[in-house]
């Protein structure tokens, strides 16, 4: 069928929607519902389409719309639940499953007909963990589903007025009810209300005197203070003591009322680092580029023991001739400092007697590539991006060169731009069963580097690779496997990738024939050096990005500060009509 995606953004959810519906030999349009309802009634119109979708939207159709088309509403809740915060009250009251919903539009909000809908368990994890893995596989299968039943045509929706259906209203989840009390609240509780609004809105809170909202939370077993008391800071993230233990705080995002002209998430030290000390911790003096200065950095082992129940991005793991590097950065994004520190680790886990050594691995984004966020918040954009860039390439190329033993990256989540080429730099690429790969860079408008002229053609072929890049849109893992970009699709629950990405490592750890693969690929790499070494692939890469990096009139200035300010950019419909075929 013709299919119309209407999304407020194209998010994860979107993206697997769009490309899973792809998949299944529908010809899909999208139109971004943040260019107001004339962009959505203008695609409709060009578009003619059969039936309208919409994975994930803030605001209500046009009337116009709806009425005149069948309009399929994704609702991150079970049949009978209303109301704009259903996940967050999900979270709130520690629900132990929760539902979705597919829905018709109408005149009331969430009250249409139902077309599909499915349960899935709520771990106690960040929100945003919990939309992107248990959630979209539970919507994506509903929406699959009722594309299906209205395509049948013989489906008659079901009415919520029927009996079985308890119909339940909930508010808009209010930043009152995210306060933290620092005084009274106990850690699982500042904990609840930290992952309820990890990514988005984030809690709203008070530090040195200035307001800011808190993304994501992990708890921390050793340090100790007053409550409310800021400890210590870790890889970009600050401890900050409850009543009764303390929790790490990755992220910060400043008011945008505070002055603060980067009023965007970041690291939280380093947006500690523009406020002054308090009281008492010194001459009151704010901190370098990226710490408070008045704050211990606290560092853990890389091999983290078993009895620590701490927060760090990086670790490593062995079991025994298998080695395990698992990261995991907020939002996917990885600064120069992220890549500097994930290469250190890297070279770490070459020195460990392993034969086979595993990438990734955790239940979320895999990478992003560049942090557009610091990059807009520094001081020089131009400066950062190409320090940032070149960092990201350092890794990338040191995973190219290691030719002692088998790399696997194992993706349990979503990949974009040079997160997918720092994927494709290893032997073999697993991939959980409805993740999302973005191997372009053309929407930031980006030439690209990480190596994608090395890495891109040899797996997909030159052909392919060209048509990926330039018509920049997201492939399931489904397809990203057809294309070669992919080697083994892992169908697992999300909370169970780490655990079968072990098992299967092992197996290919006892494989008779992994010696002569590793020489294979050593003798592979030389080959290629000496065809095209890979320092020409990186100048000629580089240079592109460097003319763009350091032209204020490119548009990758404007694009990324619209990203990162959450503010619509180019086009109303990034894709056109048929284009994911």
């Amino acid at each position: 069928m013709d299919i119309l995606l209407v999304a407020s953004a194209f998010n994860s959810l979107s993206q697997r929607v769009f490309a899973e519906l792809s998949d299944e030999g529908h010809d899909v349009d999208v139109v971004l519902a943040s260019h107001g309802p004339d962009a959505v009634r203008d695609a409709v119109r060009e578009t003619g389409p059969e039936l309208i979708v919409a994975p994930m939207l803030k605001s209500a159709l046009p009337e116009d719309v709806w009425r005149e088309h069948t309009c399929l509403i994704v609702h991150p809740g079970p049949p009978g639940d209303r109301g704009p915060s259903a996940l967050d009250w999900a979270i709130a009251e520690e629900v132990s499953e929760w539902g979705v919903t597919v829905l018709q539009a109408e005149a009331a909000m969430d009250a249409g007909d139902v077309w599909a809908d499915g349960t899935f368990p709520v771990p106690p994890a960040g929100k945003s963990d919990v939309y992107r893995n248990e959630l979209a596989d539970a919507a994506t299968a509903a929406v699959l589903l009722a594309v299906r039943r209205y395509a049948d045509g013989s489906y008659k929706p079901r009415a919520q007025s029927e009996g079985g259906i308890h119909v339940v209203w909930r508010d808009f989840f209010r930043q009152e009810q995210r306060r933290i009390d620092w005084e009274n609240d106990d850690t699982a509780t500042v904990l609840r209300k930290l992952r309820g609004a990890d990514s988005q809105p984030g809690v709203r809170d008070e530090i040195c005197g200035r307001e800011v909202f808190l993304h994501g939370g992990h708890p921390e077993d050793r340090l100790r203070g007053e409550p409310g008391e800021l400890l210590a800071t870790r890889a970009g993230a600050v401890c900050r003591a409850t009543r009764d233990g303390a929790v790490w705080i990755p992220e910060l995002r400043p008011r945008k009322s505070s002055g603060d002209p980067a009023p965007f998430r970041r690291p939280a030290a380093s947006v500690l680092a523009g406020f002054p000390a308090p009281p008492g911790s010194g001459p009151g003096m704010p901190g370098s580029h990226d710490r408070p200065y008045w704050l211990p950095e606290i560092a853990v082992p890389l091999e983290l023991p078993p009895d620590r129940t701490t927060w760090t991005d990086i670790r490593y793991r062995q079991r025994g001739p298998v080695g395990f590097l698992t990261f995991s950065f907020p939002g996917g994004a990885m600064s120069t400092t992220h890549c500097r520190r994930l290469l250190a680790a890297w070279r770490y886990a070459l020195t460990r007697p392993t034969s086979v050594l595993v990438l990734g691995g955790a239940p979320d984004f895999f990478s992003n590539g560049i942090h557009l966020n610091v990059i807009e918040a520094a001081s020089d954009p131009a400066g950062e991006s190409w320090s940032n860039l070149n960092a990201m390439n350092d890794l990338v190329e040191a995973v190219l060169r290691t030719t002692d033993r088998l790399v696997v990256a194992a993706l349990g989540g979503n990949a974009a731009a040079g997160g997918v080429m720092l994927a494709l730099a290893a032997d073999e690429v697993w991939c959980r069963t409805g993740g999302v790969l973005n191997p372009h860079y053309r929407n930031m408008g980006l030439y690209g580097s990480e190596f994608w002229t090395y890495s891109l053609p040899r797996r997909a072929g030159a052909e392919t690779a060209e048509r990926l890049t330039s018509e920049a849109l997201p492939v399931s893992a489904a397809t990203a496997e057809r294309l070669g970009l992919v080697d083994r699709l892992v169908p697992v629950a999300a909370r169970d990738f780490a655990t079968e990405v072990e098992r299967l490592a092992a197996d290919l750890a006892g494989d008779p024939d992994l010696p002569g693969r590793i020489t294979a690929k050593a003798t592979a790499r030389h080959a290629d050096e000496l065809q095209r070494p890979l320092a020409e692939y990186r100048r000629d890469e580089l240079a592109r990005m460097r003319a763009v990096f350091f032209d204020r009139e490119a548009p990758y200035h404007a694009l990324r500060s619209a990203f990162v300010r959450k503010l619509p950019s180019g086009p109303a419909r990034p894709l056109t009509a048929g284009a994911a075929r």
